[in-house]
């Protein structure tokens, strides 16, 4: 999620909270009722929006707790995608280093057999020449 979806709800709760409050104050100054009762409605409307509050902040504690687990899944998955391309790496390698082994394992064996071969011309020319 963008960062900017995170302060528009931290904003419209700011705005919520200060909007109940403006209410219950408009409420409180034009109501025509006695002291004792506009007290009273001051501290239910104080408690009812205390209430309100603390519904808005454990829904923001799910929902960061999801967007949590979340994150840890997407990191989980990326983390074993670049073990499996590791090891698919490593063995790859492994391949072309036995293959690079055969190769100059070949070319010895060739170059072997060609110094062998020059040596047995060598001493088949030279016993002939002898004789």
């Amino acid at each position: 999620m963008s960062d900017n979806g995170n302060e528009n709800g931290i904003s419209g709760l700011g705005w919520f909270l200060a909007g109940l409050g403006l209410g219950a104050l408009v409420g409180v100054l034009y109501a025509p009722k006695a002291g004792k009762e506009t007290r009273e409605d001051l501290v239910a409307s104080a408690l009812n929006a205390r209430d309100r509050a603390a519904v808005l902040a454990q829904q923001a504690q799910n929902k960061a707790a999801v967007l949590a687990a979340q994150g840890k899944q997407q990191v989980s998955e990326y983390v074993d995608r670049g073990k499996e391309y590791y090891d698919r790496g490593r063995t790859q390698w492994a391949q072309y280093v036995e293959k690079g082994k055969g190769l100059v394992q070949e070319q010895q064996e060739k170059v072997s057999a060609a110094i062998d071969a020059g040596k047995e011309a060598y001493v088949s020319t030279t016993s002939e020449h002898s004789s």
